[in-house]
């Protein structure tokens, strides 16, 4: 299963990176959908100029076959799955499951993820891995397993997974810092995912951050802003 994938930096030419921030994105979206926040970012941190590559893989299935043109998923959902255990209020029920499909996308973003770091010879501490939607979950999943931990998790409007899996391999995660956001009108994923995952970290001792905010699914801006500030500290612990 391979993954394409997308790079912005503003590095100077044969420059390798100081800091590796990988960010997925969400289901239905276009491989492209997060790339903006690479450049963003540097905008509004310039010092992160010199010392910042971004990595936006593409999700390796394509959705056009729904008539999602463009459209691409880490693994295929059981919509109607999803939707009885929130009308029924079994939301637990999915945070209990492995979806299928799940573990052959996060051992395909674990080879990319450990390949990107050769590359730019560094190890997973000087990593951030994150992302938005289902892209959060399946980094969540390659976070958990890497062999070393990276600096930083970011989970935006992400929801717990593999819960008892989860649990045992967040206790084995030393100090990585999870950076996590989610609306608190969110209509697709509830917040109340988001919360049984923030206390997964908090039971295992992880140190974390968790922004919920009035709205839907999506990633405010004040949320992008914190996420660029992370990263200017990320920077500078590398450089100590």
């Amino acid at each position: 299963m391979k993954i394409n994938f997308r790079t912005v930096d503003q590095l100077p030419s044969g420059t390798s990176p100081r800091l590796l921030v990988v960010l997925c994105h969400g289901y239905g979206a276009p491989g492209t959908d997060l790339v903006p926040i690479g450049s963003e970012v540097l905008a509004m941190r310039p010092e992160l100029a010199s010392s910042v590559r971004f990595v936006f893989p593409e999700a390796p299935l394509s959705l056009e076959e729904f008539g999602m043109y463009g459209g691409r998923a880490w693994w295929q959902l059981n919509v109607a799955q999803f939707m009885q255990a929130l009308e029924t209020g079994r939301l637990e029920d999915i945070a209990d499951a492995t979806p299928p499909g799940m573990p052959e996308a996060s051992d395909a973003l674990m080879q990319l993820v450990q390949q990107l770091c050769d590359d730019a010879d560094l190890s997973p501490a000087s990593l951030v891995l994150g992302g938005f939607s289902q892209g959060s979950m399946v980094a969540t999943d390659v976070a958990l397993r890497l062999e070393e931990p990276p600096a930083a998790l970011v989970v935006w409007s992400g929801i717990l997974l593999r819960r008892q899996l989860w649990a045992e391999l967040a206790a084995r995660r030393g100090n990585m810092f999870v950076m996590q956001s989610h609306g608190e009108v969110d209509p697709i994923l509830p917040i109340d995912g988001a919360e049984w995952l923030h206390t997964m970290f908090k039971s295992a001792g992880l140190p974390n951050e968790f922004i919920r905010f009035y709205g839907p699914h999506t990633i405010p801006y004040e949320v992008i802003e914190r996420f660029a500030e992370h990263l200017s500290h990320c920077v500078a612990n590398s450089a100590s």
